[in-house]
Parts: C-alpha cells; structure tokens; sequence
C-alpha cells in the first residue's frame, strides 16, 4: 500500500519520500526485501564467487586471443571503474581504458584518470562528446524539470562502450556496477530502465532546440545487436570479489595516488550538485539514502551508522551559490533563467511518455530465456 504518513524502513534507511514505497508488517519495504533477495542470487558468495570469476577471466582471455584488447574498461575517475581497472592488472587481463568526457569531469576525476593510466600502463583513450550537441540534449531534460538530468549522460556512454569495443574489436566490456554499493534506487528517483530512446526523444523534441547527430544514443535494438550480432559481453566484476568501498578506496589511494572526490558519482560536477542539492531541495528526496540502504543489506554500514551520516546536509551551503553560477554559465544561460528551471514543478519519468512496459516485458523474456538455457 502507498502511504501518505511519514515512515523509514525497520531494516534500511529508505522512507516514504519515496511515494511509491511499501511496507510489510514487520516495518520492512520493498526496496531491501527486493535487494536482499537479488544479492542471494548473484552477490558475492565466499570460495563460490572467486571460482566463477575466475572462469570469466579465462573466458575473456579466450575470447580475446589474438585481439589488441581482451576487454573494455570505462574508467570515470571514481572508485568503482578504478579499482576494475585495478583488478585487470591483478587478474592479467589486457584492457583499453576508455573515459567519456561529457564536459563535467572534476579536475580530481581528471587527475585520478591520469595517475590510473600512468600507473598501470594500459592504452586509454578518450571519447570526447560534442559539447555542443549535448549540452543543448541536457538543457532539455533541466527544462523539462524530469528528475533524470543525467539520463543523457548514460545513454551516452552506454552507446560510447559499444561504438569503441566495436571499433576496436573488442569482445568484452568490464563494467564497475555492482551489488555492494547499487541496487536499491526507486524509479521514481532514478529511471533506469535502460535503453528507453521513446522518452529521450519527447524530451529533446519538446524542450530542446537541437538535432541528435553526435552524440552517441543506443535503444533497446541497438543494444541488441551489439550483444548477439557482434557478440559483446558485459560481466561486473565488483560482484565477484569481497568488495567494500571504502577497502578499494584506500587500495587506490595508496598504489596509484588516487584522491577522494566526495560522495558517490561526484567525479561530475553536475551531478555532484544535482544529487547532492537538487534533488533533496527540489524533489525532496535524499540520494544517500538508497546508498546506504545497499550498504545495510551488504552489512557494510550499520543502519545507526547510516541514520547518523543522513543527519548532516548533503550539500556543503557554502559552495552552493558558486556551483550554479558555474553551472548556469556553463549551460550558456543566465542565473535567473537557471534558478527558474530548478523551481519548476518537479516531474519524473512517468509524467512523459516512455517504454517503460515494452522493455521491461522484453528484458523479463530474454532473462527467462537465459535462465532456462543454462537449466
């Protein structure tokens, strides 16, 4: 049942700002009931994870034998595309590293890409997306008051990962996602059904002044033929080792000269200041929330420890007033115009038309298919 009384979940830390949240009667929500049940089936699992981790290893040197690169790494500057670039030197693997510049990198992200590449010695390249185009793309989605400002961002670099792994013959992508610090995030604060060009498209018609030429997008078909027609693999390889944040923090720290950035994806300046300030002050909701919330269910963080941290303010007020003045000027508009966007009436991914239904059906049937393959 929806609930209109303020509650926080007996187990984590979500509570009804997210409108959509259930309750089970022992005060438990959906959200880390769904995720726990998830992490028994695919999280990490002592002596069971390392021997299937290692047989992709030896899958992914396999498949790319004779190949420039055996796998793909998108590194961002932040821990979790860090430390799995970390792990291809642990494990022997031969990468290409690949950052997308979106034209928000921090200078710390920059400079922690930089120590990476030159420490491990791995070829990296840059995919640099047309500032033009794609600030236009993401003026659009500020426009539309849509919670997901950085929809664009991961459409992009979705596409970017296939374009280069095509490009270079690559057959697999390593991606830093994983269970330990993800999984527990409301559509309703994060739409991430992926691939959902249907509501990218309204948003740029409908609010934006500009073309897609440039900058990389990739639907659910293209997704497709990437994955089957070109036979690119995807494995999280976070997922398969005892992985903990702040563990792997210090590990870069201390081999590569790797800085702290602040909070989680704050390697992007815009996204640093639209999860941190916009989304509690705008959308009323607090993105730590749904991190920590991962962290209880991985028994990384106590929920006392989580209730206490949530009590200081995500943003620092301080920095506020620079960081849209920035911002704003970045975006090529004036502060009065940006303040009026961020005061618009909030919106999300269900206030515009989407295939949300369509691709979740199709991503149920190809995981049926695949689970009864492997039965």
């Amino acid at each position: 049942m929806l609930t209109e009384e303020y509650r926080v979940c007996q187990r984590c830390v979500m509570d009804t700002t997210d409108s959509q949240i259930i309750f089970d009667e022992k005060g438990n929500c959906n959200h880390c009931e769904s995720f726990l049940h998830t992490i028994q089936q695919h999280a990490y699992r002592p002596g069971i994870s390392e021997k299937q981790w290692l047989k992709i290893v030896e899958q992914i040197k396999k498949r790319g034998k004779g190949k420039q690169y055996d796998c793909l790494v998108g590194v961002s500057g932040g821990v979790d595309s860090s430390y799995t670039a970390h792990l291809c030197k642990a494990y022997g693997l031969r990468p290409l590293l690949m950052h997308i510049d979106n034209g928000w990198d921090t200078e710390i992200a920059i400079k922690n890409i930089t120590a990476l590449v030159e420490k491990l010695g791995f070829d990296y390249v840059s995919y640099v997306i047309d500032w033009k185009e794609f600030k236009e793309i993401q003026l659009a989605f500020l426009k539309s008051s849509i919670v997901d400002l950085e929809f664009p961002t991961d459409i992009a670099i979705a596409a970017a990962n296939y374009q280069i792994a095509s490009k270079y013959k690559i057959p697999t992508i390593l991606s830093g996602g994983n269970y330990s610090s993800e999984g527990i995030l409301p559509l309703t604060w994060g739409y991430h059904v992926s691939y959902d060009m249907k509501l990218y498209k309204h948003i740029v018609k409908t609010y934006g002044n500009v073309q897609l030429k440039k900058v990389p997008t990739v639907g659910l078909l293209g997704s497709f033929y990437y994955k089957f027609i070109k036979g690119i693999k995807t494995f999280y390889p976070l997922n398969y080792i005892p992985f903990n944040k702040d563990e792997a923090r210090d590990v870069l720290m201390e081999n590569y000269g790797w800085r702290s950035y602040g909070g989680k994806h704050h390697e992007s300046t815009i996204t640093a200041f639209w999860q941190s300030y916009v989304m509690p002050t705008k959308y009323k909701f607090d993105y730590r929330k749904a991190t920590y919330s991962s962290q209880i269910c991985n028994q990384q963080l106590t929920r006392d420890e989580a209730l206490k941290m949530l009590q200081d303010l995500p943003y620092n007020e301080e920095k506020i007033a620079a960081e849209k003045h920035y911002i704003a000027k970045k975006f090529g508009i004036s502060l009065e115009e940006f303040e009026g966007y961020l005061n618009d009436k909030p919106k999300t991914y269900l206030d515009f038309p989407n295939n949300k239904k369509r691709n979740e059906w199709i991503f149920n049937c190809y995981k049926r298919l695949k689970n009864k393959k492997v039965s």
